[in-house]
């Protein structure tokens, strides 16, 4: 799973067997996609898994969070996490 900045400021989440690969063609634009049109893009987090499935569970979790809840988890601030989500924040 891996999750980039495009040039307007927004994040793009996606999961691939091959980031180099993958970070290279969103870099080029060949692949019609939501960053072909938001270039440059720049690679800001990552996560390895071993099964594909585990890696798309993942990225369909982090697409549904907030910007800032992606943006605790690019700062490697995990303990916010539960406290950002909306469950935490209707309960205030």
């Amino acid at each position: 799973m891996y999750m980039l900045r495009c040039s307007d400021g927004t994040y793009y989440v996606g999961s691939t067997r091959n980031l180099e690969r993958r970070l290279e063609e969103h870099s080029l634009g060949v692949v019609p996609s939501y960053t072909s049109t938001r270039r440059p893009v720049e690679l800001v987090f990552a996560e390895e898994y071993d099964r594909i499935d585990d890696a798309y569970a993942r990225e369909k979790q982090v697409q549904g969070w907030s910007r800032r809840k992606r943006e605790a988890l690019i700062r490697g601030e995990f303990g916010q996490l539960p406290g950002l989500s909306s469950r935490a924040r209707d309960k205030r």
